[in-house]
């Protein structure tokens, strides 16, 4: 059998703060689904937001789609810290970074103009960038061309957290 190596904890990777906001925020916007659903795009779904090898019709415990959510959450961040270091973020940009990240994709993120302004070193360009394009448009609030309120709140708390007016 081949050595894989182990990923490092969520913690480890964005600090005991932030990891615990990420085991927080997380389940509160993407709900907990005991039973595999197709979501408004039409990807297989389950537990906490979960689309990795999820089958239509699939069951799990609440204990394991919990056991699921931490190295997921950590395989994100492992993903965005290549893109924009997180150890330059606070914990609140960080939580606000990976659940971005977990709702939209790391490549989304990392080619998004929130990465691009974090990178540019416009933190407050970063921040905005969560909900309002540069043109003042709304932006990363829609799923299949559907504005989803669900997705407006998620964007305007990860602003939030990102400009330090909320705690996540």
């Amino acid at each position: 059998m081949p050595f894989r190596p182990q990923r490092r904890s969520l913690a480890a990777i964005v600090g005991t703060a932030a990891a615990a906001g990420l085991l927080t925020a997380v389940p509160k916007f993407e709900g907990v689904s005991l039973v595999a659903y197709r979501d408004p795009v039409g990807v297989m779904t389950a537990c906490i937001g979960e689309t990795r090898g999820v089958q239509a019709g699939e069951r799990f415990t609440l204990a394991e789609c919990t056991a699921k959510l931490e190295p997921r959450l950590a395989g994100f961040a492992e993903d965005v810290d290549h893109c924009t270091p997180l150890a330059d973020r606070t914990p609140a940009q960080r939580v606000a970074i990976i659940d971005f990240a977990y709702n939209e994709g790391s490549g989304t993120y990392c080619r998004s103009s929130i990465a691009a302004n974090f990178r540019a070193g416009n933190i407050a360009g970063a921040c905005r960038s969560f909900n309002e394009s540069p043109t003042g448009k709304p932006q990363y609030v829609t799923a299949a061309g559907e504005e989803l309120p669900g997705l407006v709140k998620r964007r305007a708390k990860e602003r939030a957290w990102c400009e330090g007016r909320e705690a996540p």
